[in-house]
């Protein structure tokens, strides 16, 4: 049997599925694509990623930040242990890392043997863009790359190798992947009603953009901003909240998380086209990940999938297989026979075959805004 994690599930209500803000290169050749400015880098560079967020993209941050141990069950596909990584395998943030041949995100505090070469990590499970119950919200996150900014300068003129210069900052990719917990919290808040949440978004999306402003400030350059996913088809939150079929959509989520989505992107479209035109030299891409995740849920079959709204890791059986007293990894949990034919891992998180499948639709570049691949914007 697989040995038992213990108790995390104090950050599950605010760590669902949404992930990364990414930005990138800089100046020496420019070429032209979907309208935005591309340019070459010197010869010898490499890319760097610096990411911020939730639990859609920590690769360790939670574990590292509070001591709580995340072991087995979680990791069980690909690293075989515990990592800190609330999933079954890779991460989508890994899935990229992979694609640029990068090695995997360290967390930023994480005090043994990191390694920070392909950049750095500052996202932690449970985050918001509002402070909440979690200790490293987004404009924390944020201060700490200015610290861990200053602080590598600071190291390379004293005779340091192996950190990010100057100028990598510059030419690094910098992801944010937040904002579905503060949904979350507002939903529960309101008792599932649309209006007090939607009211909250702008004050979610204005720290998202002072984020961004900061970065830029910091030489951050190009941003890739990933929108949020269909809430509402987390079995978590069907199992927790009683409905009835007029609650849910077509194919089963529920209707007020995904409207408090839907609100949310389209307000943070409207943020990265602003930021574009108003901040010199920047690129923002803003990437369409409900549209790529409802997609499989939609069409699950055709994936491989069973059973689309039915967690793979925790206790109850059909219809979600989720439970607050017995979640992955407490007493009493069960792992579904074929891991790779369940979108969701815990009833919040993704599995490794989703995440796979999400990682090459946004890699493809269809999804983005405007139309360009995550690898055209690092020119070599």
């Amino acid at each position: 049997m697989w040995r038992m994690g213990t108790r995390w599930d104090w950050c599950c209500p605010y760590c669902l599925s949404l992930l990364l803000f990414v930005s990138v290169s800089i100046v020496v050749v420019p070429t032209m694509s979907a309208g935005i400015m591309i340019v070459d880098r010197p010869s010898g560079r490499h890319n760097i990623i610096v990411n911020f967020g939730d639990s859609n993209s920590d690769t360790g941050g939670i574990v590292a930040g509070t001591g709580l141990p995340i072991g087995l069950p979680h990791g069980i596909t690909f690293f075989h242990r515990g990592t800190g990584r609330l999933g079954d395998g890779r991460l989508i943030l890994d899935f990229i890392c992979e694609h640029l041949n990068l090695s995997y995100l360290s967390p930023y505090l994480d005090s043994l043997e990191p390694n920070f070469t392909s950049g750095v990590n500052f996202a932690v499970s449970g985050a918001t863009t509002l402070p909440e119950f979690v200790p490293f919200v987004l404009d924390v996150q944020v201060r700490q790359f200015i610290r861990f900014r200053n602080r590598s300068l600071e190291l390379l003129s004293l005779g340091w190798k192996k950190l990010v210069d100057e100028h990598g900052f510059t030419d690094a990719v910098y992801i944010i992947d937040i904002g579905q917990n503060d949904l979350l919290l507002a939903l529960y808040a309101s008792n599932l009603t649309y209006s007090p949440v939607a009211e909250k978004i702008p004050t979610f999306l204005q720290e998202i953009k002072l984020a961004i402003q900061s970065i830029y400030e910091y030489g951050g350059r190009k941003f890739w901003v990933h929108n949020t996913g269909p809430l509402g088809c987390a079995p978590k939150e069907l199992a927790l909240h009683p409905h009835d079929d007029a609650d849910l959509d077509r194919i089963g989520c529920l209707q007020v998380h995904n409207r408090a989505a839907k609100t949310f992107n389209k307000g943070l479209l409207a943020l990265c086209n602003n930021m574009r035109s108003i901040l010199k030299n920047a690129v923002v891409v803003y990437v369409d990940l409900y549209s790529i995740k409802y997609h499989l849920f939609n069409n699950y079959k055709d994936y491989g999938f069973e059973n689309p709204l039915m967690a793979c890791c925790g206790y109850g059986g059909p219809p979600n297989n989720y439970n607050a007293k017995a979640t992955c990894g407490q007493p009493g949990y069960s792992i579904c026979s074929n891991v790779s034919r369940s979108i969701i891992w815990d009833g919040v998180h993704y599995t490794e075959a989703a995440n796979h499948l999400v990682s090459a639709s946004i890699l493809s570049g269809r999804y983005s805004k405007p139309r360009v691949m995550l690898q055209q914007l690092w020119r070599s």
